[in-house]
């Protein structure tokens, strides 16, 4: 059986634990954090992954207590740059919003390590203090007392824009004041 129709296999029968989690990840409820489940990376099919974080959670029954075979398989993940989180599943069934809460929390510090700051706000002027085109002296000089013959001043754009014509109108409305 190939890993795709493995993974699907796997989604069609999930256990009660996965199901659960798996309520509460899909469709963005997390956060708006988007998840897929049983999902193939590499020769391992994942219960649950973020891609944009990096992390895959598993749910784990009681076959896998000391696992040497999850414990390679967390090395290959690792190696490959996911960060993984594994849950038994009596802690997804009885304790749902602890365990959604630590999902959360390693999602948002992934995505915050990987997401510069955002960029300072302007400064903030007041109306018509700003610099050129957005003066209301500059618009008064182009425009003149009324609207009518700005669009006499332009002519139909050029292969590179009206670049030129609008340097051309300011160099004029500089040489007036």
């Amino acid at each position: 059986m190939q890993q795709r129709e493995f993974a699907r296999v796997l989604r069609s029968n999930m256990t009660s634990a996965e199901q659960r989690l798996w309520r509460q990840l899909r469709a963005h409820r997390l956060g708006g954090q988007k998840f897929r489940r049983q999902q193939p990376l590499g020769p391992y099919v994942v219960d649950f992954v973020h891609f944009g974080a990096r992390l895959i959670v598993e749910a784990d029954g009681g076959q896998h207590i000391e696992s040497v075979r999850d414990q390679q398989r967390d090395a290959w993940l690792r190696a490959q740059g996911f960060t993984v989180l594994r849950f038994w599943n009596n802690e997804i069934l009885g304790n749902e919003g602890a365990v959604l809460e630590v999902i959360f929390a390693a999602v948002t510090a992934a995505l915050a390590e990987k997401q510069p700051s955002p960029p300072a706000p302007l400064p903030q002027r007041e109306r018509g203090a700003g610099q050129w085109p957005f003066t209301s002296k500059w618009r008064a000089q182009v425009k003149g007392p009324s609207h009518e013959g700005r669009s006499a001043q332009l002519k139909p754009l050029s292969p590179r824009g009206r670049g030129e014509q609008v340097k051309a109108l300011r160099m004029k409305a500089e040489a007036r004041s």
